[in-house]
């Protein structure tokens, strides 16, 4: 074989070793972790001439994944939060959900997360925001939304810079276990996107929290995982 694309192969056999280059239906979702890691920056910016997606943050930082790995992927990774973060999730102050277009979904409460009014992390919540950051810092073909939420009391122009100022502190956090730069985007949306009364107290609690969207890399749709994620009421 000859050529670029040959001579990716021979690099990507040779790096994964054992997994070998046999067929393999997860064989894709291999491949981009080791160009998201060992394989660098070299391989990952031949493959970005393909696919001509965001070229520059996947080059040799994100993995890109194939076909029927994407789901086995995200399956393995939803297993390691929900094991990880099984006292969080019985305490509810994380709830994990799988949306249909395979993205994992974080809600992390604002009780456990922060003080009112505040935007810092609460230290007895920076512990389990480290193992969340642990984990996907070795899930890298995803990547993650950090979006944050108020309720609706006070000026909107306040709710909307604390929603973006707790949001940028998880990211921050995220960031401190090794989750690189590329793959986090930070969204402020204050009070616009309730899930709950704002008349009730528990209504407004439940208002306040940051969401985290890991939504998976996928060869030809990279921009795609890029999209803010939209809420589906």
């Amino acid at each position: 074989m000859t050529g670029k694309g040959g001579i990716v192969v021979v690099m990507l056999c040779g790096l994964l070793g054992t997994w070998g280059c046999a067929d393999d239906q997860y064989r894709r979702t291999k491949v981009g972790a080791v160009i998201g890691g060992a394989a660098g920056a070299g391989i990952g910016a031949i493959i970005d001439k393909k696919n001509r997606g965001r070229g520059a943050a996947i080059g040799g930082a994100i993995g890109v994944l194939t076909g029927g790995g994407v789901g086995y992927y995200m399956d393995r990774q939803q297993r390691e939060i929900e094991a990880q973060l099984a006292k969080e999730m019985q305490d509810h102050a994380i709830e994990v959900k799988r949306l249909e277009d395979d993205t994992l979904q974080l809600n992390l409460r604002s009780e456990a997360t922060f003080d009112v009014n505040s935007a810092v992390v609460k230290p007895g919540f920076q512990e389990s925001l480290a193992k969340v950051g642990a984990i996907l810092s070795q899930y890298d073909s995803t990547v993650v939304h950090v979006i944050g939420h108020t309720d609706d009391t006070g000026a909107s122009n306040y709710n909307q810079r604390l929603s973006e100022r707790r949001a940028d502190a998880v990211s921050r956090q995220l960031g401190n276990q090794g989750v690189i730069q590329e793959r986090l985007l930070v969204i402020g949306r204050g009070e616009q996107e309730p899930i709950a009364s704002n008349v009730s107290l528990k209504g407004r609690s439940v208002n306040r929290r940051v969401e985290l969207y890991l939504k998976p890399v996928v060869e030809g749709k990279e921009d795609w995982a890029y999209q803010a994620p939209v809420r589906n009421y």
